[in-house]
């Protein structure tokens, strides 16, 4: 297929590595110069100037942006993607949006004969790297079958879950109870070391516990316990996540208290730790404001 890839960032560039491996590739990147990097290091993958030269004769379109207010920004202009889409094209939305964003962007689209596909996706750089990603989709059943053989290079699940903004909605509850299982993991585990027992005691018997969480059994012990903290998905775009996931509550009239906390907290880290910080950073000021470090 032809497909065109807007977004080379910390997920999407191994993202469209997969794809160049299998699809005949066009990248394009609001900073010109990773586009560029990216296509001298992978071959046959060419490089667009505009978003409407990347749709150009394209066969489906993989965008991977911060918000969904940047994947519908794309689209209009001369040199947008409409001016470039062709009846019959599809687009695949691996951003992390808001299903109220993707289903405007939705309608604008089937008037136009162009399908859409919000298809969010959860396994971070490494699961990229090795095409193991999950994909939550939200669209038709028909345009979910056309998307599916879109991503399958760098997909090992890919679920339908609903119409266009079930995929998004899906996305924002999981990332906001991965918010909320940082916050209370860092928490917990530094009134534990100031309680006098060892943080890697600690996240052992947690781990053989009904505690447990990926943030718990992989994160911690990974980047935590090590000191490490590499930087892999910014707070920012959790707290977006989470926030997200609170207007999924309010659209569907249930309570929320919960999640309604911890978009608050992640919007005060937020605003505390600075935009470039990683999302395991609250762990690491819940450690400064302890007294503690959570090594060993």
């Amino acid at each position: 297929m032809k497909v065109g890839f807007a977004g080379l960032g910390a997920i999407g560039t191994p993202m469209a590595a997969r794809l160049a491996g299998v699809h005949e590739v066009r990248a394009w990147n609001r900073t010109a110069a990773r586009a560029a990097a990216f296509a001298a290091a992978h071959d046959g993958v060419h490089v667009s100037a505009t978003p409407r030269e990347l749709a150009d004769g394209a066969d489906a379109i993989v965008t991977c942006l911060p918000t969904s207010a940047e994947v519908e920004a794309l689209l209009d202009g001369e040199d947008g993607l409409l001016a470039g889409l062709r009846p019959g094209a599809l687009l695949v939305d691996c951003t992390s949006g808001d299903p109220v964003t993707s289903r405007r962007i939705a309608e604008r689209l089937q008037a136009r004969g162009i399908g859409f596909v919000d298809a969010p996706v959860s396994g971070g750089p490494p699961l990229a790297a090795t095409g193991q990603l999950t994909v939550m989709c939200g669209g038709s059943e028909a345009d979910v079958e056309r998307a599916r053989e879109v991503v399958a290079p760098f997909a090992a699940r890919v679920v339908r879950l609903g119409p266009v903004g079930a995929g998004h909605a899906m996305k924002a509850v999981n990332n906001a109870l991965l918010a909320v299982n940082i916050l209370a993991a860092g928490e917990g585990l530094v009134a534990l070391a100031r309680a006098g027992i060892a943080p890697r005691d600690a996240v052992e018997v947690l781990n053989a516990s009904s505690g447990r969480s990926f943030v718990t059994e992989v994160l911690v012990p990974e980047r935590v316990l090590t000191g490490t903290y590499p930087p892999l998905f910014r707070l920012a775009l959790l707290a977006k996540d989470a926030g997200i996931a609170h207007g999924v509550a309010a659209a569907a009239g249930t309570e929320d208290p919960v999640l309604a906390f911890v978009t608050a907290r992640c919007a005060e880290l937020r605003t505390l730790l600075g935009e470039a910080a990683d999302y395991l950073d609250p762990i690491r000021q819940a450690e400064q404001a302890a007294g503690v470090e959570l090594r060993g």
